[in-house]
C-alpha cells in the first residue's frame, strides 16, 4: 500500500479519535473524575442516530445537534444529582460510581437495542486524488470530527464558561472566591464531555458499525489519546488522537491489523515512562 494512502488512512482515523477522547480528556482534566461512561455514551449516540434515520429517515447531520443537546442534559443530570455527592472522595470512589452506572447503561442498552451491529449506509462513493482512495463517509466524518473539536476549543477559549471551566480546573479554591459556582461548573463539564461523545458517536456509526461490544474499545482509545497528547486540553486530545491515528494505521500495515491495538498500548505505556504530561500536556495535570 502506498505511503500516502497510509497517512491519509491514520490522519482520517485520528480526527475522529480526537473527537472520541476530548470530552473524557476534558471531565479527566478538570473534575479529576476517570468517566468510565464515556465509551457507553459514544454508543449510545450511535444507536440514537441510527434509529432516527432507520424509522424516521433523519439524516444524521440533521439528528447531530439533537442528539447532542439530549446527551449533554444525560450529562449534566447524573453530574448534578449523583456524582457531585462524591465529587471530592479519591478518584477511586468517583471511578466505581461511573463505573456502576456504566454497567446499568451498558446492560439497558444491550437489552433495548440487543447487541447486532448499526451502521447508518449513506452510499456516498469514494474519492480518489492522486491515487489514495478515501471513501466519501469518511472523509465527511473527519472533516465534521475536526470541526465539532475545533468548535468546542473556540468555545473554552472565547465564552465565559469556557473561561470558567478553565479557571476551575487551574485552582479551584480562586475560582470559588472569584464568585465562580464550581457545582454548575462541574455539571457543565460533564455534560459537555457527554454531548462530545455523543456527537462522536453520530460520526462513528456513520463510518464503522455500532454496538454496545464497542463501548469498552472506544473507553480504552480515549484513554490512549489522553496519556499521548496530554490531559485535560482540546489541542492534547486533538494531537494524541492523530498521533494514535498514524501509529495505528501504519502498525496494521506492518504488523497486521490484529496488532495495531498493542503498538498503541505500548505508546502509552513509554509515555508514561518518558513524559507522564503527554506531548502537549501541562505539568500537574499528568
Amino acid at each position: 500500500m502506498d505511503l500516502g494512502q497510509i497517512a491519509m488512512n491514520g490522519l482520517a482515523l485520528g480526527a475522529l479519535y480526537a473527537c472520541l477522547a476530548v470530552g473524557f480528556s476534558l471531565v479527566w482534566g478538570v473534575l479529576n473524575v476517570i468517566n468510565m461512561l464515556h465509551g457507553s455514551f459514544i454508543v449510545l449516540g450511535g444507536y440514537l442516530t441510527f434509529f432516527a434515520w432507520s424509522y424516521f429517515g433523519i439524516n444524521p447531520i440533521v439528528s447531530l445537534p439533537f442528539v447532542a443537546a439530549l446527551m449533554f442534559v444525560l450529562g449534566y443530570v447524573l453530574q448534578y444529582f449523583i456524582i457531585n455527592k462524591v465529587i471530592s472522595a479519591p478518584v477511586l470512589t468517583t471511578l466505581t460510581l461511573t463505573f456502576g452506572l456504566d454497567m446499568i447503561l451498558y446492560n439497558l442498552m444491550t437489552v433495548w437495542f440487543t447487541a447486532t451491529p448499526r451502521r447508518v449506509r449513506m452510499n456516498l462513493g469514494s474519492f480518489d486524488l492522486f491515487g489514495i482512495v478515501m471513501p466519501v463517509d469518511r472523509i465527511f466524518g473527519m472533516a465534521l470530527a475536526l470541526l465539532l473539536t475545533g468548535l468546542l476549543f473556540y468555545v473554552m477559549r472565547t465564552s465565559r464558561i469556557g473561561r470558567a471551566i478553565v479557571a476551575v480546573r487551574m485552582d479551584r479554591t480562586a475560582a470559588e472566591l472569584m464568585g465562580i459556582k464550581v457545582r454548575n461548573i462541574y455539571a457543565i463539564t460533564f455534560g459537555l464531555g457527554a454531548l462530545m461523545a455523543g456527537a462522536a458517536g453520530v460520526i462513528f456509526v456513520m463510518v464503522f458499525p455500532t454496538t454496545t461490544s464497542v463501548a469498552g474499545i472506544y473507553l480504552g482509545k480515549a484513554f490512549i489519546v489522553c496519556v499521548i497528547g496530554g490531559l485535560g486540553s482540546v489541542p492534547g486530545a486533538l494531537v494524541g488522537g492523530l498521533v494514535l491515528g498514524l501509529v495505528e494505521s501504519f502498525s496494521a500495515h506492518v504488523f497486521g491489523p490484529q496488532q495495531a491495538l498493542i503498538v498503541g498500548f505500548l505508546l502509552m505505556l513509554l509515555l508514561l515512562l518518558v513524559k507522564p504530561t503527554g506531548l502537549v500536556g501541562v505539568r500537574g495535570y499528568e
